[in-house]
């Protein structure tokens, strides 16, 4: 898989390091979720759900090549494991389902498009793949259809804003301080302050 998409040694550090690191950003969402289902009831977690798809948005955005966005998300997943998640090693299925409806936006740009619409896009995809999922595994076919456009609406309002803008900002940050100058991101950043 690493030669078939072309992934570099340094590309496979910066992603396992971002793995992690949003693994345990993902712990701390199980916070913000308990917060907002108290407070809003089950919507509260479509409200929150973007924070799950930021791995597969930032590293995608930074590296920029096929299948780092599903690889982050499975990363993020084992960092949450190594952290004692409380979903338990349940959550490699839920990272793939993200990581998949992340990756599938990509690759309709052939991996080659990563402005804030597509990332805003990549979130929404990654809504899309964890609604179906939720639907079938955790009976959301009780749920009235009124509530559940509610909630597909949140959530991909959230894959949208929390993934997509919110990624978007976390990888302008990182490649700011210089340190993604050999990566895509980085590179286009110098590109851009070189014609300024």
């Amino acid at each position: 898989m690493i030669e078939k998409f072309g992934w570099s040694l340094k590309d496979i550090i910066v992603l396992c390091v971002l793995g992690v690191a949003f693994g345990v950003l993902y712990i701390g969402g199980v916070s913000v979720w308990a917060v907002a289902n108290a407070v809003f009831g089950p919507v509260g977690l479509d409200m929150v759900y973007g924070i799950w798809f930021i791995a597969s948005i930032t590293a995608a955005y930074i590296i920029r090549k096929p299948g780092i966005a599903f690889g982050a998300e499975i990363l993020a997943a084992f960092g949450e494991v190594l952290l004692g998640t409380p979903a338990g090693v349940g959550v490699f299925i839920g990272a793939a389902i993200q990581g998949i409806g992340c990756e599938a936006i990509f690759a309709v740009t052939s991996w080659k498009k990563y402005n804030l619409v597509v990332l805003s896009f990549a979130g929404m995809g990654a809504s899309v793949t964890s609604f179906i999922y939720n639907y079938v595994a955790y009976g959301y076919s009780k749920f009235p259809i009124s509530m559940l456009g509610l909630m597909i609406l949140l959530r991909l309002v959230s894959g949208a804003v929390l993934a997509g803008v919110l990624g978007k900002l976390i990888g302008d940050g990182l490649a700011a301080t210089g340190a993604l100058a050999s990566f895509p991101l980085g590179r286009e950043r110098a590109e851009k302050r070189i014609e300024l």
